[in-house]
């Protein structure tokens, strides 16, 4: 524990070494990439690689939370495949003998879900928001393929399973000694995304909301206007301590700040200059965004971003 709070400590003023597309697996024992850590008591994460999903990193390139409540253990993610799912499973088992009473799918994409059915096996209720449920019953068949061809056999096992139960703004349990909020804040990254707060912790399980250490994408459906407007009237006022991302190590809402929100409302800016110069599409890929090439998936993700945002900026 000392030493993983001192690592997020480092994260703190401003350390991005800890994550890299280079990094190889760091649990080669399992489909996990990295072992779950106790972020703070009885809450714990296995921190996902922030390279794309690949076979190498078996699409755990999210993390997947887990709280420890004394009443059963709650988990935040479905993860990307059966396996995966299973993977987490036997890290629980090793920590604790109460049993999974709940999955919280952050939202519909495949690394919240495609894990489900191992869940549902296991006679687990599993709640997302409406929208997310959507989204994963209209695309599911599509994101399974494509994570098919990724995995290849670590695919095995994987059947589409939406949430058994989705809520609208709040769903609240109380388990032992935490109070758990699964909220919906607002549009943020895509449909349905949700944070999980534990208030009587001040942490945050921010899901795709918040993003550290790789550059978050910005989806066909991603309104980044939208998004700074649900993280100024709805996220930031939470007062987190804690954060742990949808992507990245455990960090404060400082760091969060700076590569999620900070970044949206500067490649506002970049593009907003580059039309009011009467620029054009093919140019506004290549806007400055250099204060953020060091983040992983910069190389990938830094012109489609660009592209995305002057077309949405184009007609507001």
């Amino acid at each position: 524990m000392r030493s993983f709070l001192g690592a997020i400590a480092l994260c703190w003023v401003g350390a991005t070494g800890f994550a890299s597309e280079d990094i190889a697996d760091q649990y080669p024992g399992s489909l996990l990439y990295q072992k779950p850590v106790e972020v703070i008591p009885h809450v714990f994460s296995a921190i996902g690689a922030t390279a794309p999903p690949t076979y190498e990193n078996s699409g755990h390139n999210n993390n997947l939370s887990f709280i420890v409540t004394g009443e059963g253990v709650v988990v935040v993610n479905g993860s990307a495949a059966y396996g995966l799912a299973q993977a987490l499973h036997d890290e629980i088992k090793v920590i604790t003998d109460q049993h999974v009473v709940l999955v919280i799918n952050e939202n519909g994409q495949g690394h919240a879900m495609l894990g489900n059915n191992y869940w549902a096996e296991q006679g687990v209720p599993i709640v997302a928001h409406v929208d997310a449920a959507t989204e994963f019953a209209e695309y599911g068949p599509q994101i399974l393929e494509n994570m098919k061809r990724y995995n290849r056999d670590k695919a095995e096992g994987t059947d589409l399973q939406g949430p058994t139960e989705t809520f609208e703004d709040v769903y609240t349990v109380e388990l032992g000694d935490f109070v758990i909020e699964a909220r919906y804040l607002g549009p943020a990254h895509s449909p349905g995304d949700i944070v999980v707060w534990l208030p009587r912790q001040s942490m945050v399980i921010a899901g795709d909301v918040a993003f550290h250490e790789r550059m978050l994408p910005i989806f066909e459906h991603t309104y980044t206007a939208d998004w700074i407007d649900t993280w100024d009237s709805a996220f930031e006022p939470l007062g987190a301590t804690y954060v742990i991302p949808g992507h990245g190590h455990p960090t404060n809402m400082d760091q969060v700040r700076r590569y999620t929100k900070d970044y949206l409302v500067y490649l506002r800016e970049k593009v907003g200059a580059h039309l009011e110069a009467g620029g054009g599409l093919e140019d506004a890929y290549y806007v400055d965004q250099t204060p953020y090439t060091h983040l992983d998936t910069f190389e990938e993700l830094a012109t489609k971003n660009a592209g995305r945002v002057y077309e949405q900026m184009e007609f507001e």
